[in-house]
């Protein structure tokens, strides 16, 4: 393997030995998909195919295929002039996502290149205006499907994820909608009493008891609906789409494309920072107590534990 920032997980491999792979999906303005489309084959020496009127995938591309589309329901649609009218209509406000193939380090690093090429020609990200709420999730392959490799990366986030987002806030426009709302304190008080070592379906009977929503900064429901559909689906029903798949669907972070110090690096070490927790028996002991001694009555404000977690943390936080 060549050199990368994309530093190595703690579990760099999957259950049968292979690089853990990850998905990614960027949301972003400023540009139309068909110039992205152009942009992507060009960096990527691939070759772009227009599949639908705002649908494009980029083919035989150095990370594999990448889909281009206007990120909207609307696309799914048959066509038709209403369809296409809709579809005009919300390019101000709707985002062009790029979609990947499961990556490793290299192809990550390939990827982080095509962001910076998108930044010189104009892409914007979250920031640039308030109705944007533009986020890049990363789909981190699970190590295996013990219960442990799903719980604990789990724990750890959930424990930390108030720090995570006072330490770097989400803007404002993603704050406003509801894609990425906070673990409700109860849940997280639950996660740490079922404890570590708890089996795998009390795990998703809790999980679908106390959050059954996709829309959370750690989509858990993909690797649920992985390893029991027929439990997620009795729970949420068939309305709610969920792609099963055995990945993490971290998707707490904004995408700051316009910003040229900001890279994927930053979001990867964020995910590698709650894995780098999820393998210490100790921390995670301490932070689940102080957890729960801190939320003892009702919680007013989250920025409170932030800040204990942030001590507790001490030095492993600043490497985030």
């Amino acid at each position: 393997m060549t050199n990368t920032a994309f530093r190595p997980l703690p579990q760099p491999t999957n259950a049968d030995g292979d690089p853990r792979l990850t998905g990614v999906e960027i949301e972003l303005g400023g540009l139309p998909e068909d110039q992205v489309a152009a942009i992507v084959a060009k960096v990527l020496n691939g070759t772009a195919h227009q599949d639908d009127t705002t649908i494009w995938t980029v083919r035989d591309t150095g990370i594999g295929d990448v889909e281009v589309y206007l990120d909207t329901a609307l696309r799914k649609a048959s066509a038709s002039t209403f369809r296409d009218a809709g579809l005009a209509l919300g390019r101000e406000v709707v985002p062009v996502e790029i979609v990947t193939e499961p990556l490793d380090a290299d192809g990550l690093d390939r990827l982080d290149h095509l962001r910076a090429v998108l930044c010189d020609r104009g892409a914007l990200g979250s920031t640039s205006a308030w109705y944007f709420g533009f986020g890049v999730h990363l789909n981190v392959e699970i190590a295996s499907t013990d219960t442990s490799d799903i719980l604990r990366p789990l724990l750890a986030y959930a424990l930390i994820e108030d720090w995570m987002r006072a330490a770097r806030p989400i803007d404002e426009s993603r704050n406003a909608l509801p894609f990425t709302d906070p673990y409700p304190t109860s849940f997280v008080r639950h996660l740490v009493e079922l404890g570590r070592d708890a089996s795998l379906s009390d795990l998703i009977d809790l999980y679908l008891e106390d959050t059954p929503s996709r829309n959370r900064g750690l989509d858990m429901l993909p690797i649920f609906a992985h390893l029991d559909a027929d439990r997620v689906t009795a729970k949420i029903g068939t309305d709610t789409a969920v792609t099963a798949r055995p990945t993490f669907h971290f998707r707490l972070p904004d995408c700051r494309i316009d910003d040229p110090d900001w890279t994927l690096v930053t979001e990867w070490d964020r995910w590698r920072l709650v894995e780098q927790i999820a393998a210490s028996d100790d921390l995670l002991d301490k932070l689940g107590t102080a957890y729960v001694d801190a939320h003892q009555g009702i919680t007013l404000f989250r920025s409170d534990w932030a800040k204990e977690c942030g001590k507790l943390l001490g030095g492993l936080g600043g490497t985030s």
